[in-house]
């Protein structure tokens, strides 16, 4: 099935694409990639999903964050590339996780935005990974997500 037919199945409704809040670009395609600047948790209204994970932000909190990272970076690849068809695999993720010290359970937060993937793209959604713990992160926003993806050629 086409991405683009799972979207629909799924009842997903992708946000508009975020706007970049600084001097530099939210995708750049080069060598068959695409290469996706981090974001956060944006909702369609234009707010974000803030918060300390371990502190005002639970597990389950933090893994809804996660998955409007992953909206996002539909949304982005979608305005990228014309379709989500275009897309081979979900390559690389690089999940931040806005937490105290203490915390331990990351990439539980991050499998938000790993489990949309494979939701949508199948085992081609399932990426390598990191999921690692900030100090804080721009605007609170409680995580923000990146990618790597390879396009069908």
């Amino acid at each position: 099935m086409s991405a683009e037919n799972r979207i629909i199945e799924l009842g997903l409704i992708l946000p508009p694409p975020p706007t970049p809040g600084g001097n530099y670009v939210p995708w750049r395609i080069g060598g068959g990639l695409l290469f996706l600047s981090g974001v956060g948790p944006r909702l369609p209204d234009g707010s974000s999903m803030t918060g300390k994970v371990g502190s005002s932000i639970t597990i389950a909190q933090g893994y809804i964050t996660a998955r409007q990272c992953g909206l996002n970076l539909l949304a982005n690849m979608r305005a990228a590339l014309g379709s989500l068809d275009r897309v081979d695999t979900i390559l690389k993720v690089l999940g931040m996780v806005n937490a105290i010290p203490e915390f331990q359970d990351h990439p539980k937060v991050i499998n938000g935005c790993t489990d949309l993937f494979v939701e949508v793209f199948g085992e081609n959604g399932r990426p390598a990974r990191s999921a690692v713990g900030m100090g804080s992160l721009p605007g609170n926003i409680s995580t923000e997500v990146e990618a790597i993806v390879l396009l069908k050629s």
